[in-house]
């Protein structure tokens, strides 16, 4: 289960499926050589702009639904047209689309290669390159940011290549905690891996639930191992493998040694009695009345976090092998530009508003975390700080790590399986890292 399917678990019946208008009635990146193309969206006529989306949530609505009419404030000649709906249903409906002739104008695309990469194979988005030029948005964006958007014309290198989305939202795992289970076990916040072992052996040695982990649906292990195998494993490596590119191998010493660490955390308690018997939404909810101190996990928990544990509630990242910070993460769904949609000029327009430094601030006062200005724009004190200056510090001077299921169309079903089968003990850490060789080497050769 990709790890942005379980985000719309929640929605109501109301939201999901809503359909409204949004106004009244590393190497050089192909993109830096492409030719600048008109912006005068004025010129253009009346034009009806078809955008589906799975912003559905209260913070993710709201924005967007500002953004589209102030858009048409600026431009009364563009109305945008709003088909929203959960994720999963979106990505369903698009993939339909895609292959006939009745494309919308604008859509949001799950980046990874099950979704983009395979519409970027079959020419189906449209290659953003001079409009990036025109709007500059290599100069706006952060080049760990837009090379989850990136993709060779065949997609066979993802992470290089031109660009075919642009996000308006940042993600990053790292490690929420308990600042009062924290003191009672006499310890600080972690800065290094060696300091969080220490304090994970502390808090099991007294008796405490070192860290909480719900694993039934497979993927959230892989939260879990991302972070720790930069630890352990050269950041460039762990980008080659989670974008599925040739050159580096699950059977190095460094994922060996990896893997061990986390089969070790498994077999010894560290996650309690039952990680692979609990769910993912019970197992947060459990920490945030009490079980544990850490709680390995993505930024999306934040606000439900909090509003149980208040100022409790803290998060940190840790660096990678080298001293740079480097952790799992990633961008919101990219908005992006069918090839055969009919208002590719104005569609690239609306996306580059809402984009915008103006519309950073708007998804921040909404409660979301902008991809752009995340520190400028974190709030004074609390969960949230931590997080956006995690997250800026990361994708502006460190690495932001790929999700591992990015890397090839089966690397979901692969990796969760062989982590949840770790730390069952029914597989060892050899013979799970063949597996995850065997499926990336036989997509990547």
């Amino acid at each position: 289960m990709r790890r942005r399917t379980f985000i719309t678990a929640g929605l109501t019946a109301s939201a999901v499926g809503a359909l409204g208008a949004c106004a009244p009635g590393s190497p050089a990146p192909a993109s830096s050589s492409a030719a600048p193309v008109a912006t005068d969206i004025a010129s253009l006529g009346t034009i009806e702009l078809q955008l589906w989306d799975q912003e559905v949530r209260g913070s993710q609505n709201k924005p967007l639904e500002t953004l589209c009419l102030a858009f048409h404030e600026k431009y009364p000649n563009i109305t945008v047209r709003r088909s929203a709906r959960a994720n999963e249903d979106l990505q369903k409906q698009l993939a339909l689309a895609l292959s006939g002739e009745d494309v919308p104008d604008i859509a949001q695309v799950n980046n990874a290669r099950g979704d983009m990469g395979q519409y970027v194979a079959a020419g189906q988005l449209l290659d953003l390159s001079s409009y990036a030029a025109s709007y500059k948005w290599e100069e706006r964006f952060p080049t760990s940011v837009l090379s989850k958007v990136r993709y060779s014309p065949d997609a066979k290198t993802f992470g290089e290549g031109s660009l075919y989305g642009l996000p308006q939202t940042g993600e990053v795992v790292g490690v929420f905690y308990s600042k009062q289970r924290l003191a009672a076990l006499g310890k600080q916040v972690p800065t290094s891996w060696d300091e969080y072992f220490a304090t994970l052996d502390a808090a099991k040695a007294a008796g405490q639930q070192a860290m909480v982990l719900g694993n039934i649906e497979k993927w959230p292990a892989l939260h879990v191992f991302g972070p720790l195998q930069a630890n352990f494993v050269e950041v460039d490596d762990i980008v080659k493998l989670g974008m599925g590119n040739a050159g580096a191998s699950w059977v190095s010493d460094g994922n060996k040694q990896a893997m061990a660490q986390f089969a070790k955390w498994g077999a010894e308690g560290y996650f309690g009695s039952s990680p692979n018997g609990t769910d993912y939404d019970p197992a947060w909810a459990q920490f945030a009345s009490g079980t544990g101190v850490f709680l390995p996990a993505g930024s999306w928990l934040a606000t439900d976090l909090a509003s149980t544990m208040g100022d409790d509630l803290g998060f940190f990242v840790l660096p990678a092998l080298g001293g740079k910070l480097a952790t799992t993460g990633g961008t919101g769904i990219p908005f992006a530009i069918p090839a055969k949609a009919k208002n590719q000029a104005a569609a690239a327009a609306f996306i580059d508003f809402i984009t915008s430094d103006e519309a950073m601030k708007l998804i921040a006062e909404a409660g979301g975390m902008p991809v752009n200005k995340t520190a400028e724009l974190a709030p004074a004190a609390g969960v949230q700080h931590d997080i956006f200056t995690a997250f800026a510090q990361v994708s502006e001077n460190g690495t932001l790590l790929p999700y591992l299921d990015y890397a090839t169309p089966s690397f979901a079903d692969t990796a969760g399986a062989g982590l949840q089968e770790i730390l069952g003990g029914q597989k060892s850490a050899d013979d799970v890292l063949a597996a995850f060789e065997a499926d990336y080497t036989g997509f990547a050769g």
